[in-house]
């Protein structure tokens, strides 16, 4: 079960969820009456912009990152760019990694041409490069790169390492090449929507379960387009880490910008199991938080989940396929090409879309 708030709401210690329309309560549970603008500033991911931040203001961004990521159907063009602007060397980590092209020739090139390529670019500007086969690009950069606090920007559209407190970004190869030149990623500052995880999967049911409960219902509203998804709640304690990273690399297809996840001890232990424990710091919501809106999960009621024809966001549970796997058929192989996918009726599952007053529910 899946639920959307209607408005902003505050959280307070990192538990209760107090809608905007009732911020009474805050003062009920602090002893401080509820402040807005005070409480913007205590998300994980306000913190976090604010020290990669080289504007005066917070409310246009101009970002630089700890590190750049790269595979190899995407660095020839961004290398490639900055060297005709003038770029002499790396001004930061920017890793090559070779998972994308390695069994195919992709525009006209040869895949071993592009990956010696960026061998060579790897020596001469001071890249990281990972020779082919040897790690996927998420991977490495998850094992090797990331770290609580820090932002990485990606050209692949995958790009989200937010289970292990970094936020990261998929971006178009031009924002690369741009910081590979010592500019900013400028950006208008996003909306912050949490999202509140409570309860625990049910045996059989995985992190992609759970990812497309979330793409099904937020995609189609645009409920959290362009703005980071904050990952809090009980129930994160209840999902071991990788479970949590399968979750998160996933909202690249809800149209989020990134995606942070408050830390814990299964996040350190990540970290120490790829001998880096420095990379771990405690991240957490200040005592009272202020979110653009909330998307309530209940892990408990997750049910296995597929995606149809022609996005994530097109989703049924296994159940309502099993009952339904003739409307929805028809409608995937019958679709209008002109204006994608059509939702089948969906008969005898007793489930509601309407309105529910302050919440909109979605399963």
């Amino acid at each position: 079960m899946v639920k959307l708030y209607d408005g902003g709401v505050y959280l307070v210690n990192g538990v209760e969820i107090v809608p905007e329309s009732e911020s009474a309560k805050v003062k009920a549970l602090t002893g401080k009456d509820a402040d807005k603008a005070a409480a913007k500033t205590g998300t994980m991911a306000y913190s976090i912009i604010k020290a990669h931040n080289q504007s005066d203001s917070m409310e246009q961004l101009r970002l630089k990152f700890d590190s750049m990521t790269s595979h190899d159907i995407t660095y020839v063009g961004i290398i490639q760019t900055a060297r005709a602007s003038g770029m002499k060397e790396f001004p930061l980590p920017y890793v090559l990694t070779n998972c994308h092209n390695s069994l195919c020739a992709v525009g006209g090139t040869i895949n071993e041409d592009d990956h010696k390529f960026a061998l060579s670019a790897a020596h001469k500007y001071g890249g990281i490069y990972v020779p082919t086969n040897l790690a996927n690009i998420h991977s490495y950069n998850r094992e090797m790169m990331a770290g609580c606090g820090r932002m990485i920007l990606g050209s692949d559209s995958h790009t989200r390492y937010g289970a292990l407190g970094n936020m990261a970004i998929g971006e178009g190869g031009g924002e690369l090449a741009k910081q590979l030149l010592g500019r900013t990623y400028d950006f208008a500052y996003p909306g912050i929507v949490a999202i509140y995880l409570t309860g625990a999967p049910k045996p059989g049911v995985g992190p992609q379960d759970v990812a497309l409960s979330i793409i099904g219902a937020v995609y189609k509203n645009g409920y959290v387009k362009n703005k980071a998804m904050e990952f809090v709640g009980p129930g994160i304690a209840n999902l071991p880490i990788e479970y949590r990273n399968a979750i998160d690399v996933m909202t690249t297809e809800t149209t989020c910008w990134s995606s942070i996840w408050v830390t814990d001890e299964k996040t350190q232990n990540y970290f120490i199991t790829h001998g880096r424990r420095e990379a771990y710091k405690k991240l957490k919501p200040a005592e009272v938080a202020y979110y653009d809106g909330c998307v309530y999960v209940d892990l408990s009621t997750v049910e296995c989940t597929i995606a149809m024809p022609m996005h994530p966001s097109n989703t049924y549970t296994i159940h309502e396929l099993l009952e339904n796997a003739e409307d929805i058929q028809q409608a995937a192989q019958g679709r209008d090409h002109g204006s994608g996918f059509q939702v089948p009726r969906r008969r005898n599952l007793g489930r509601t879309g309407r309105d529910c007053g302050l919440l909109r529910r979605y399963v």
